[in-house]
C-alpha cells in the first residue's frame, strides 16, 4: 500500500492528532511521572503491540532512570473487542515490591485493562498505575482508574502511532480515524 492510499483510508473530517500534538502531550505526562515517582524505582510495562510508539517516546521524555518490560494481551479481532483476554507474551521481570506503570496506547471498553491490572496486582508490586495516550470515555464498560491520560477521544476506530487495523497503519506518525469504506 502506498502513501496515497493511506491518506484516502483516513476520514479527513474526523479526529486527527498530529505528531507534534502527541509528542507535546507525552512530554507533559513525562513531567508528571517524574514528579510523582521522585525517589522511587519505576518499571514501565508496555502493552504490545500498540504501545511501542507511546513507550518509546514517553520513556525518552522522562528525566529519570526506568526499567522497561513488555506484555502482550489481546481481546481484539478486526475492529471489535471480543471481551476474552489472552496473554500472548508475559513479563520477564518479577514485580514483587516494584512500582509499576502500565503504558497503553488506547483504552476502549476498559475490560482488557481491568483484567491486566488485577493480574499484575496479584504479583505483589508496591503499586500499579496506568498511563494511556488515548481513552474513549463513551466506550468504557468498566471503570478503570487511569492516572495519566493523553487525550480523551470520541468512540471511533483510530489508527496510527502504533494503533492498527489488521496490522496496517501502525507506522503512521499521527493518529486519525479510519474511513468506514476501509473496513465495511
Amino acid at each position: 500500500m502506498d502513501a496515497a492510499h493511506i491518506e484516502t483510508d483516513l476520514d479527513p473530517t474526523a479526529l486527527n492528532l498530529s505528531e507534534s500534538d502527541i509528542l507535546g502531550r507525552l512530554k507533559e505526562i513525562a513531567g508528571q511521572i517524574d514528579a510523582d515517582y521522585e525517589g522511587k524505582d519505576l518499571l514501565l510495562v508496555g502493552v504490545l503491540k500498540g504501545a511501542v510508539m507511546v513507550m518509546a517516546d514517553l520513556s525518552r521524555s522522562l528525566n529519570r532512570h526506568v526499567e522497561i518490560d513488555w506484555m502482550a494481551v489481546s481481546s481484539y479481532a478486526g475492529t471489535k473487542s471480543s471481551g476474552v483476554v489472552r496473554i500472548l507474551k508475559d513479563l520477564d521481570t518479577d514485580l514483587e515490591g516494584r512500582h509499576v506503570l502500565i503504558v497503553e496506547d488506547i483504552i476502549d471498553t476498559g475490560l482488557t485493562l481491568s483484567w491486566l491490572v488485577k493480574n499484575l496486582k496479584s504479583r505483589g508490586p508496591a503499586s500499579v498505575e496506568i498511563a494511556t495516550l488515548l481513552r474513549k470515555p463513551d466506550a468504557l464498560e468498566m471503570a478503570v482508574d487511569v492516572k495519566y491520560v493523553g487525550f480523551d477521544i470520541p468512540n471511533a476506530f483510530v489508527v496510527g502511532y502504533g494503533l492498527d487495523f489488521n496490522e496496517k497503519y501502525r507506522n503512521l506518525r499521527s493518529i486519525g480515524t479510519l474511513a468506514e469504506h476501509t473496513y465495511s
